[in-house]
């Protein structure tokens, strides 16, 4: 439903329920007021619910290369090594 459906609903039914003063002899507008206050609260709650687990930070890391590449420097081979240590984990 979201937000914005949840507070219309509830602005809604504020009004059958406090504002109009109508009789129809078979439906009573402040009970229908009542419920659709009822429903936007419910819908606003499920949603904030929903979106609470959106909220969740995900960290990742890319993948590194760790494949040792020879390299040469004045007829000399230099080695370089690369030591990956990941995040919370011990050393």
């Amino acid at each position: 439903m979201g937000i914005g459906g949840s507070i219309f609903l509830i602005a809604i039914g504020a009004i059958f329920a406090f504002a109009v003063d109508v009789e129809l002899g078979w439906l009573d507008l402040s009970v229908v007021g009542w419920v659709l206050m009822l429903a936007g609260v419910v819908g606003l709650a499920m949603t904030a619910w929903l979106w609470r687990g959106r909220r969740r930070t995900v960290v990742s890391t890319p993948v590194q290369d760790t494949r040792v590449v020879p390299a040469v420097r004045d007829d000399q081979v230099v080695e370089e090594y690369r030591e990956v240590r990941r995040p919370g984990h011990p050393v």
